[in-house]
């Protein structure tokens, strides 16, 4: 991907835009054809590239369970090993220097700090974590981290129904905040969630990811959930817990870690099929819920 993910969606699609108009007019792309400042980097997710699902003290996380259980993924695949790259970061570092890439963007798994949710900390997370980010920076490589993608540990699930409980706001803010206090002296940019939209909707709407909660055909496709009101009470929680985390940072330690922090939405946009007064008004619709 071009871009940092942080930057958005819409940044990536402007960019591929723009260099096909470039390229099909025979221009030369150089860094100097973007806008001072511009980031190129890569990103990830920590499930879905990890791997090392039971070394160094990790606890499962919901998508272990969501990928290991019959039927939820069509192929049957998983995360267990993924690309490995718990244990080949260093190459991957290499191969993102070579490409010329300023950020990595990936995020950092609840459970490998925290295997129950809450609790002990996990020393071999916080120093794998630790391992990366000094990685990166030694190659000149700027780390953007998302603090949750997805990846809930499985403990809280089982203990309070996850998001679903406003337990799930104080816990993550506990969560966030240990990742300030141990890498927000490197880590200069924040993101509390990845698209907090698709969480609720595909996790707690329609059951097709993890934790795999709906009511479709009456539980026939999920074996429990409320399609009708679970999305908005996760999408409320998840809200919240992002709002506890930008406080603890604002008053704690931005000032002096000196970084940002933010949140990564994934958007819609519509247009109008023609004129009339019903596309416009679908139009304004659409835009509204989503």
């Amino acid at each position: 991907m071009l871009g940092s993910r942080n930057l958005g969606l819409i940044t990536t699609f402007v960019v591929g835009v723009v260099l096909q108009i470039m390229i099909c007019c025979g221009q030369n792309i150089s860094r100097a054809s973007f806008p001072k400042g511009f980031v190129f980097g890569t990103a990830s997710s920590a499930y879905q590239f990890e791997g090392a699902v039971k070394e160094d003290g990790r606890g499962s996380a919901i998508w272990d369970k969501f990928a290991h259980s019959f039927g939820k993924v069509i192929d049957f695949s998983n995360a267990d090993v993924a690309v490995n790259q718990y244990h080949v970061y260093p190459g991957d570092i290499q191969l993102m220097k070579d490409l010329g890439m300023d950020a990595y963007r990936f995020s950092i798994a609840w459970s490998r700090i925290y295997p129950n949710g809450t609790g002990q900390i996990n020393r071999a997370g916080i120093n794998h974590y630790n391992n990366l980010i000094n990685a990166l920076l030694a190659n000149g490589i700027e780390p953007y981290v998302t603090i949750y993608h997805w990846d809930l540990p499985q403990s809280l699930e089982d203990r309070y129904t996850g998001w679903l409980n406003p337990q799930s706001i104080k816990d993550f803010a506990i969560y966030a905040e240990t990742c300030f206090k141990e890498f927000g002296d490197r880590v200069k940019h924040w993101i509390t969630f990845n698209e907090p939209h698709t969480m609720s909707v595909q996790g707690f709407d329609v059951g097709l990811q993890a934790p795999g909660r709906c009511s479709i055909l009456l539980h026939a496709f999920c074996r429990a959930g409320n399609s009708a009101n679970e999305p908005y009470i996760v999408g409320h929680n998840v809200l919240l817990s992002h709002a506890a985390a930008v406080d603890i940072y604002k008053k704690k330690y931005q000032k002096v870690q000196r970084g940002s922090i933010g949140i990564s939405l994934d958007s819609f946009w519509y247009e109008p099929k023609t004129n009339s007064s019903d596309d416009i008004e679908a139009t304004q619709r659409a835009i509204d819920w989503n």
